[in-house]
């Protein structure tokens, strides 16, 4: 950890190095505190409920590990009691005029289209940093992350939140993270451990086969809301094209013409179309940086999806061939390439 502080200080700029030292703090303080599962399990203190919490995750990590094969590693051998619901507070920024996230790139750990912070405070004096530019921006709270093998992650009380199905699927993404790692394709990092993370949990609860139908009937549901936001995202973006606003103010009267006039009415219609009990697409406040947050995680999942139906392998098969075509790949841009086969 201290090479690492070392270097990027003699390459970055004293934004950066703050911002480094400040999550170099933060990650070592969630490790420092971070307590050995058996210890928590034996702790009086520790409710029932999140050490119910506490030895499934370790099933899933057990049954993750199994299903790939693949070593067990010490990842969430222990467990971060948080004093806080988040665990860090995501910032997303785009052009005004534009729906195109901002990269932050490092040395050697590469770029990415948002950053993280473990202070809300610091979350907020960054995004208003970033506002007084020609920026837009969005903030959102995150309940897990991997740093993808740099430290052994421990579980994150932020987790309990999550009911069984929903925590199968964060706690697959998240080891999925630590599996398949593409340095500087953030997007499609995201988007293969949603599609894993998914499927997977699938495949864990499938012994549950009324409970397995049922979700995967409400997933197709879900996806059609989904595409419509991605959709919908590309709309907006050839509006901005075509109209070119120079000021803020131009590009949100265009922003707020479009939410209102059609992305709205479109979701609502769909919401209802589906039977759809939760409509997410009406709650988020939606802007050029949410709708960049949005595709970093599903623009291209059901460009995965169609490959893996086409393929017609099985998950595990699916996962050994996208490994294989990575690993014979040579270009720069392997997702763009991927995604066309």
């Amino acid at each position: 950890m201290k090479k690492i502080l070392i270097i990027l200080f003699l390459f970055s700029s004293c934004t950066k190095l703050k911002y480094v030292i400040e999550q170099g703090q933060g990650q070592l303080s969630l490790l420092h505190k971070a307590k050995s599962n058996e210890e928590l399990l034996q702790d009086v203190k520790v409710s029932s409920k999140d050490k119910e919490r506490i030895i499934y995750i370790q099933k899933l990590k057990e049954y993750f590990y199994d299903y790939f094969s693949l070593p067990k590693t010490s990842i969430y051998s222990k467990t971060t009691i948080l004093d806080r619901d988040a665990v860090t507070y995501l910032v997303i920024a785009s052009p005004h005029n534009k729906i195109e996230a901002k990269n932050h790139c490092f040395p050697f750990v590469g770029c990415f289209p948002y950053l993280g912070f473990f202070s809300v405070e610091s979350a907020r004096e960054f995004r208003n940093e970033l506002e007084r530019g020609p920026y837009v921006t969005f903030q959102r709270p995150v309940y897990a992350y991997s740093t993808t093998g740099y430290f052994t992650d421990p579980i994150l009380s932020s987790f309990f939140k999550y009911n069984d199905f929903d925590l199968a699927e964060l706690v697959f993404h998240e080891l999925f993270h630590t599996i398949f790692f593409v340095k500087n394709e953030v997007e499609l990092n995201e988007n293969l451990a949603n599609y894993f993370g998914r499927e997977l949990a699938l495949e864990y609860f499938k012994k549950d086969e009324d409970f397995k139908i049922k979700r995967e009937a409400e997933e197709e549901k879900i996806n059609v809301l989904k595409q419509y936001i991605v959709k919908s995202t590309q709309k907006l973006q050839k509006i901005y094209k075509e109209k070119l606003p120079e000021t803020k103010a131009q590009s949100s009267q265009i922003l707020e013409q479009f939410i209102r006039g059609e992305f709205i009415p479109g979701a609502k219609k769909i919401c209802a179309e589906q039977n759809l009990e939760r409509c997410f697409a009406l709650e988020r406040k939606w802007n050029n940086a949410s709708f960049s947050a949005y595709l970093t995680y599903e623009r291209n999942s059901k460009n995965i999806e169609n490959l893996h139906k086409k393929l017609n392998l099985s998950l595990l098969d699916y996962f050994n061939y996208i490994k294989m075509a990575y690993q014979k790949y040579e270009g720069e841009d392997f997702s763009q390439d991927f995604f066309n086969r």
